[in-house]
């Protein structure tokens, strides 16, 4: 077990004064340093950042960032929520770390593409096939990995392969669903 215990800091965001949301910080005692690249390797959407020794990752609306001794999370809907949002991800670093023999270490930093970019080679007929009121709305969903390429049956369709071969290259170094 890599993290046997941390202290649990609650706040508002001070950009956020008067927010509804609250956000959580776990002070750990143990460096995390090197879980980060197994994270890396396993987390649908993180982004790594080596340089600064963090690892970024959006979790079922919660923001949840990783440092050397400290996780952080954000929109929490009060204390216990935070508190249990925390302990959660804490426990995934554990099973993580404890799995690290089967994990090749990913080193990688990927970048998220731009919406807007995405948006620019996707159909535009806002055909809702995907599940989503609009293109643009599926591309910051596409972006942000959560939603795969093949949700959109439009980009198959015969003439699109250039948007297709486009998206697929935007796509092929961002972090994954």
């Amino acid at each position: 077990m890599l993290i046997e215990s941390f202290e649990v800091e609650v706040f508002t965001p001070p950009c956020e004064p008067g927010a509804e949301r609250i956000a959580a910080r776990a002070h750990l005692a143990a460096d995390i340093s090197e879980v980060l690249p197994l994270l890396n390797a396993t987390l649908k959407g993180a982004v790594y950042h080596r340089q600064a020794n963090a690892l970024t990752w959006k979790k079922a609306g919660h923001n949840v960032a990783f440092h050397a001794f400290e996780i952080a999370t954000s929109n929490a809907e009060d204390r216990k929520a935070a508190e249990k949002e925390l302990a959660s991800v804490v426990h995934l670093v554990n099973e993580t770390w404890d799995r690290r023999a089967e994990i090749e270490p990913d080193f990688k930093t990927r970048q998220r593409p731009a919406a807007m970019a995405l948006f620019r080679l996707l159909p535009q007929t806002n055909c809702r096939q995907c599940g989503q009121p609009t293109c643009f709305t599926y591309a910051l969903q596409l972006a942000a990995s959560q939603i795969s390429l093949e949700s959109c049956p439009a980009i198959f369709e015969e003439g699109r392969e250039p948007s297709l071969a486009g998206l697929r290259e935007l796509l092929i170094d961002a972090p994954s669903l």
